[in-house]
């Protein structure tokens, strides 16, 4: 995660890049200076305001004398280090990844997916169709160790029905990549509550609440941190999820306005994105300074007073038909005098 450095600055030092020498901060990563350099390296796993888990695989570079290729979001660099980031052997190795999430895992709204497909010549269908998908709750009473062999006859899946039990976020563990970056928000790099953990081992693995409990009976705190992260749309706000399902989410028609919260004194900044004047969804940006990408229920969902619709509420109230109020024979509200027509001891 990133963190405000205090002290000396950090030393200088030079590597290679792709043959180029290049320089860089002690402590920054190859995927630090690869993105200053204009390198353009995919990633799914990591963020900006996360500690890296190494997940996904999808960074990983070429660095001379290491035996395996090392993830660039984690590995530091060092003094005279030699660096290929899209090596035959890197080129091949990603293909490999994006060829096993992609026939497994829905990823159609994943951004770049379909560029990386074209780019590293993946054919995620040449491992078959996929199997049937899991019924409902089907995947949470997997057993750890008690994985079934495959028949080869179809290309494994994690699809499954969504899981939608409250009107703020839903969860399609369909597209989810098991990132880690939803696990990490809710833990200890911000939110501290861990509602959510990973369950299960291998391709059993899946993200669930305590004992697979609805998200009312969690522990969760509907901060929607984890929705902020997720690099596939599994964590996606409900009014996202309905427009999505009734063919009317479009992004292009969309804005964005950036406003502060006030709902209490932080300062946390909003971006409000609309369509069709409707707020539909709420973000906060990741280099704010006060919630580096983070809100809580209020900021993160607290918008739908703004568009309420009035329904079948009686109108208005017209004020200048209002008479002045008798309360108990003490005259017109207001009353005379000092004591503004309060009654007396």
């Amino acid at each position: 995660m990133s963190r405000t450095r205090t002290g000396a600055p950090p030393h200088t030092i030079e590597l290679q890049l792709n043959g180029e020498t290049v320089e860089a901060h002690e402590g920054e990563t190859i995927l630090d200076v690869s993105k200053r350099e204009g390198i353009d390296i995919p990633t799914m796993c990591w963020e900006s305001t996360l500690t890296p888990v190494n997940a996904c695989r999808v960074c990983v570079v070429e660095v001379k004398g290491s035996r395996v290729l090392v993830p660039s979001c984690a590995r530091a660099v060092e003094e005279g280090m030699e660096v290929e980031t899209h090596s035959e052997r890197v080129r091949h190795s990603r293909k490999m990844v994006i060829e096993f999430l992609a026939s497994s895992v829905d990823l159609s709204t994943t951004p770049d997916v379909d560029r990386w497909i074209e780019e590293y010549d993946a054919d995620p269908e040449r491992y078959g169709p996929p199997a049937p998908p899991f019924e409902e709750g089907e995947r949470d009473r997997l057993r750890a160790g008690h994985h079934e062999t495959p028949d080869g006859q179809f290309a494994a899946t994690v699809h499954q029905p969504v899981k939608v039990d409250n009107e703020l976020y839903v969860r399609d563990y369909s597209k989810c990549v098991l990132c880690y970056k939803c696990v990490e928000g809710c833990g200890t790099d911000w939110q501290n509550t861990f509602a959510i953990a990973v369950a299960g081992r291998g391709f059993d693995a899946r993200i669930a609440t305590e004992f697979a409990n609805p998200l009312p009976d969690s522990a969760c705190v509907y901060c929607g941190n984890c929705i902020a992260v997720c690099p596939t749309g599994a964590l996606m706000f409900k009014s996202e999820y309905d427009k999505r399902q009734d063919g009317t989410w479009d992004e292009e028609r969309q804005s964005q306005t950036t406003t502060i919260c006030t709902y209490c004194g932080v300062g946390c900044n909003l971006v409000l994105h609309e369509q069709d004047n409707e707020i539909v969804k709420v973000t906060s940006p990741l280099d704010h300074p006060i919630t580096r990408g983070n809100l809580c229920i209020k900021g993160r969902f607290g918008f739908q007073f703004v568009q309420n619709d009035r329904g079948d509420l009686p109108p208005p109230v017209d004020i200048d038909s209002l008479e002045p109020a008798d309360v108990d024979g003490l005259g017109p509200a207001g009353g005379d005098g000092a004591n503004g027509g309060r009654p007396t001891d």
